[in-house]
C-alpha cells in the first residue's frame, strides 16, 4: 500500500533537512582540517574551474576534460542503453515475452580461469564454483577507475585485499555453515556464494568502519570543541582569517536549532505513523549523527557513501529494541540512509567550494532551499513510476519494472530481526565482535605511528572491500595504478591533467547515465 502523500512529503522533507543539517559540524574537520579527498566534489570543481578559466593552460585542461568526458559518455550507451529487444519463448507453455538489453554486457567474467573455493552440487555432481560466482568480475563502466585515480593507492589497495579476503577466505567459510530460516528449516547458506558473501561481508566490513570512524571522530575533539564554539561569534582580537570564518563559515546555532526541529519532525511523524515511540525515534536520530559521520568518511575518501550498510547497524539495534515491527525496523534504518547520503551530498558540494573558494553559508542555504523542491520531486516521481506495487514486485509471475534490489534486502533483514537478534546467525554475530576490534586496532596504529600511516592497513579501504561486489575495488585499483605510474613518469603533467580527465570521465558516464535511465523507463520499454 503506498504511503498517503502528505505523510509522505513530510518524511522526505525532515529527512533532507536533517540530513543537510548534520553535514555542518563534519565540514570543517573533515574538509578544512583532514582536507579529505570527496572525489565527486573535487571533480565537480575542476569542471567549474576549467569552464570558467581563461589563458592557455586553462584551456588546454578544459579541452582535456570535454574530450575525456566524450570518453566517458560512451560507455553508458553501449552498456546501458536498452536499444535492444529480444523475444523470449517460454519451451514449456509456449507464452512469448520481449525483454530489453544493452548492446554489451556491463561485465565479463575474465577470471574464471582463476581457481576459486567452495563447491556446489549440480546434477547430482560436486562442481566447484568460478570466480565470477563470487563477483570476481571486470565492470565495463570506467567511472570506479576515474574515481580511483582521484582516490589514491592506499585506499584502493586495501578495498581490493578486503574483497580477496571475502572471496576467498570469510565468504566460503560462511558458506559453509547450516543456517536457519526464520520458521526454522535448516539449509546452507544458499545455492549460489553470492548469497553467502552478501551475509557475512557486511557483518564484517560495516563494525570495521564504524568503531575506526567513531573512534577517529573522538580523537578531534579539540577540532570539534571549536567548531562548537568558534561559530557561536568571534571576539574582537581574533585574526583576520578567523573573522573571515566567522563570517563565512555555517554558524553552529544553525545545526542546533535546525536539527532539533527536523529531528522533532522525523520522530512525531516516525512516532504517529510508523510504530515507532517517541524515545526510540529520539535515539534513531541521535545514531543517525554518529553512522552519517561514518558514511561521511567514506564518502570523503572514496567516493562511495555506504547509506545501505549503515541502515543495517540500525535494523541490528531496532531488531533488538522492536522485534515485532518490521515498519519501525525499516523506517529508523531509512532516517539513516536517507540522512548519510543528504549529509554526503553537501559536503561533496562544500568540498568543490572550499577548493574555488565559495562561501560555504552560501551553499548550505543553497542546498537547503533545495530540499523543497526535491521534496516535490521525489514524491511526484515515486507516485508515477510506482503506481501500484506491482511495478516493485511483478504481477502473475512477471518480472517487476523496477526489482528495487536494495529495498528487498532491507526487507528480508527486517524479516530476519522481527523474531530479535537471536535469529541472527552466530556466525553473524561473531564477525561483529571482529569487526569492531579491528576498526580500533586499525585506528590506533595509525595514532601511534602517523609518520608511517600511508603504508598502514586503511579501515575504509577494507571494510569497503568487504561490503561491495569485486569490480568496484578492483576497478578504483586499476586507476589508482594508472595516476601513480602517470606520476611517477611525468609528475607536473600528471599533477596539471589528472584531475581534469578524471573529472570529464566521471562527468561524461553520470550525464550520460542519468539521460539512459530516463530513455529506458519512458522510451526504450518492452
Amino acid at each position: 500500500e503506498h504511503i498517503a502523500w502528505p505523510i509522505l512529503v513530510a518524511w522526505t522533507f525532515f529527512l533532507g533537512a536533517l540530513g543537510t543539517l548534520l553535514a555542518i559540524p563534519m565540514k570543517r574537520n573533515m574538509i578544512n582540517q583532514e582536507r579529505l579527498k570527496f572525489p565527486s566534489g573535487t571533480a565537480a570543481a575542476t569542471t567549474l574551474q576549467s569552464l570558467f578559466s581563461e589563458g592557455m593552460e586553462a584551456a588546454k585542461k578544459a579541452k582535456a576534460l570535454l574530450w575525456s568526458a566524450i570518453g566517458g559518455a560512451v560507455f553508458p550507451v553501449l552498456i546501458e542503453f536498452n536499444f535492444v529487444k529480444e523475444k523470449v519463448v517460454d519451451q514449456a507453455t509456449g507464452a512469448v515475452e520481449w525483454t530489453r538489453s544493452a548492446l554489451l554486457p556491463a561485465d565479463s567474467a575474465i577470471f574464471d580461469w582463476l581457481p576459486a573455493r567452495g563447491t556446489q552440487i549440480v546434477d547430482g555432481q560436486e562442481v566447484a564454483f568460478k570466480p565470477s560466482e563470487w563477483t570476481m568480475v571486470m565492470d565495463h563502466n570506467p567511472v570506479m577507475i576515474a574515481a580511483g585515480a582521484l582516490v589514491g593507492m592506499r585506499v584502493a589497495i586495501y578495498m581490493t585485499l578486503g574483497a580477496l579476503l571475502l572471496i576467498y577466505g570469510v565468504g566460503p567459510e560462511a558458506y559453509l555453515w547450516t543456517w536457519t530460516s526464520p520458521d526454522g528449516e535448516e539449509l546452507r547458506a544458499a545455492s549460489q556464494p553470492y548469497r553467502a558473501w552478501k551475509e557475512i561481508g557486511i557483518w564484517l566490513g560495516v563494525p570495521i568502519m564504524v568503531s575506526s570512524g567513531l573512534l577517529s571522530f573522538a580523537f578531534q575533539y579539540k577540532t570539534i570543541l571549536r567548531a562548537f564554539t568558534g561559530l557561536r561569534g568571534g571576539t574582537t582580537d581574533q585574526g583576520e582569517l578567523e573573522a573571515v570564518i566567522q563570517r563565512t563559515e555555517v554558524p553552529f546555532s544553525w545545526f542546533i536549532w535546525g536539527s532539533l526541529l527536523a529531528g522533532l519532525g522525523v520522530v512525531t511523524v516516525a512516532q504517529v505513523y510508523f510504530e515507532v515511540p517517541f524515545m526510540y525515534g529520539i535515539l534513531a536520530v541521535v545514531m543517525t549523527f554518529a553512522l552519517a559521520l561514518v558514511a561521511c568518511r567514506a564518502t570523503g575518501e572514496t567516493d562511495i557513501t555506504p547509506v545501505g550498510a549503515m541502515g543495517k547497524i540500525m535494523q541490528l539495534t531496532y531488531g533488538v529494541l522492536i522485534p515485532q515491527s518490521t515498519t519501525a525496523n525499516l523506517m529508523t534504518a531509512s532516517i539513516t540512509a536517507s540522512s548519510a547520503g543528504s549529509a554526503a551530498d553537501l559536503l561533496n558540494d562544500l568540498k568543490s567550494g572550499y577548493l574555488l573558494g565559495a562561501n560555504p553559508r552560501r551553499q548550505f542555504m543553497a542546498q537547503f532551499a533545495g530540499i523543497f523542491s526535491g521534496t516535490i520531486a521525489t514524491v511526484v516521481g515515486f507516485y508515477l513510476l510506482v503506481p501500484d506495487a506491482t511495478a516493485l514486485n511483478g504481477i502473475g509471475g512477471k518480472a517487476p519494472e523496477f526489482p528495487a534490489p536494495a529495498a528487498q534486502a532491507w526487507r528480508a533483514v527486517a524479516e530476519v530481526f522481527q523474531m530479535g537478534l537471536d535469529n541472527m546467525h552466530p556466525m553473524h554475530r561473531q564477525a561483529i565482535g571482529w569487526g569492531l576490534a579491528i576498526g580500533v586496532v586499525l585506528l590506533l596504529l595509525e595514532k601511534a605511528m602517523p609518520k608511517a600511516k600511508k603504508y598502514l592497513p586503511s579501515a575504509t579501504g577494507i571494510g569497503l572491500g568487504l561490503i561491495l561486489p569485486f569490480q568496484y575495488p578492483l576497478s578504483m585499483l586499476i586507476g589508482a595504478t594508472i595516476a601513480w605510474a602517470w606520476t611517477r613518469k611525468n609528475k607536473k603533467q600528471c599533477e596539471e591533467y589528472l584531475v581534469p580527465i578524471a573529472a570529464g570521465i566521471i562527468a561524461g558516464i553520470s550525464l550520460m547515465g542519468v539521460l539512459g535511465a530516463v530513455l529506458n523507463t519512458l522510451v526504450f520499454t518492452t
